[in-house]
């Protein structure tokens, strides 16, 4: 190699690496994970509306410090073993500051030991494990992971109350998911139930991805319940409230927010009717800029606001906070999320107002819905 050619080669090499360093990169990158293929990929597409809506408008409004918001749509289709993939190669990705996701608690349980080995900062907007508290630090004590809905326990326990206090139902029948999510719903609406005085009449479990729910649902129906509580997602709860309602079972059913989507409706047809879920978002009490956020939303992908989607806005929202403030860093993200850590120093978005406490959940109110007349509307009465 001549000395003019090597002198080319030695330039183009350093411009390389500039371009390739996360301060001076052309765009900041962000990653999104979520499930946008697969069973749940209706969940993904809800977050990935979210966070498409937040950063369209902070692009539109020139970016970050002048440099464009770029997301790496990462899919994990909420399988715990490619959540651990994907958050690998998110976390050897220099140029990614940050991750909204993941959306599945299982999912987000798998990517964790990666967020906090690498040093990669991470807000869920959905997943809502109770187990995910004690494994949000790293090894010097360091929060990486937040969320901005509530856990489990608390929705659990919301539910049973608004089953005993709104419902009135007395003997219930417990139908749960064998997984994170599935059990730590299933045991905290079943202690609190018992603590007031309600009867669990049966408990059963499926697995996810099963189809014939008819063995454990007519054990279910020897036990003469006026309430089913079915501890899931939407795929299997759909096809749960169909076969119960073929054996006869005309029931109250109940369930939190992973029934969330539209697609429980369309599943399970007439049998979705009478079904009530918890959610953590109602456009009816929505907050802060909620009215051009609702009319966006609807202008931009043609259908009603979802839970999911607000979230996502929102924790793409304090991410995006994170990084005009503190700068495309990840330590320095990480440090400025910890720092939320009182309402004055909260993020007042589009489901309320968020702020972490030292595990890096946030608490969050719950609201009502059930399905009416082929779709979702807020429960006539909602609980403090």
């Amino acid at each position: 190699m001549s000395g003019k050619n090597w002198f080319k080669a030695v330039t183009a090499f350093l411009l390389v690496l500039f371009l390739s360093s996360p301060s001076m990169a052309q765009t900041i990158r962000i990653a999104v994970a979520s499930p946008f293929t697969g069973a749940l990929a209706a969940y993904g597409d809800n977050v990935r509306a979210g966070v498409t809506l937040k950063v369209e408008e902070i692009n539109a409004q020139g970016g970050i410090n002048g440099q464009q918001i770029q997301v790496e749509w990462m899919d994990e289709q909420c399988e715990p073993r490619e959540a651990a993939t994907v958050s690998s190669r998110i976390a050897q990705n220099r140029n990614i500051v940050g991750v909204v996701g993941h959306l599945c608690s299982s999912a987000h349980l798998a990517a964790l030991p990666t967020y906090l080995r690498q040093g990669v900062p991470v807000i869920s907007p959905t997943a809502t494990s109770v187990a995910i508290s004690d494994q949000s630090k790293d090894r010097n004590g360091n929060t990486w992971a937040f969320r901005v809905v509530y856990r489990d326990d608390y929705q659990g326990e919301f539910l049973a109350r608004y089953v005993n206090e709104v419902l009135e139902l007395q003997n219930i029948a417990v139908f749960y998911e064998n997984n994170d999510y599935g059990i730590g719903l299933k045991d905290a609406f079943v202690n609190k139930a018992r603590e007031l005085g309600l009867n669990i009449v049966g408990q059963e479990a499926y697995i996810k991805g099963a189809s014939d729910f008819n063995p454990q649902l007519t054990r279910l129906r020897g036990s003469n319940p006026d309430g089913l509580f079915i501890s899931g997602y939407y795929p299997e709860g759909a096809l749960i409230a169909g076969q119960a309602d073929n054996l006869g079972m005309k029931v109250a059913k109940f369930g939190a927010d992973g029934f969330d989507n539209a697609d429980y409706i369309s599943l399970a047809g007439s049998s979705a009717e009478n079904t009530y879920l918890t959610v953590p978002f109602l456009p009816d009490v929505a907050e802060g800029e909620a009215e051009a956020f609702l009319q966006n939303f609807r202008e931009r992908f043609d259908r009603e606001v979802d839970w999911m989607s607000a979230n996502a806005y929102d924790a793409a929202g304090i991410l995006l906070q994170a990084i005009a403030e503190a700068g495309a860093d990840r330590a320095k993200i990480r440090e400025y999320l910890a720092s939320m850590n009182s309402p004055e120093k909260g993020y007042h978005g589009i489901a309320g107002l968020t702020y972490f406490n030292e595990k890096g959940d946030s608490l969050k109110p719950a609201f009502v819905k059930k399905v009416q007349d082929g779709q979702f509307v807020a429960a006539p009465i909602q609980l403090d």
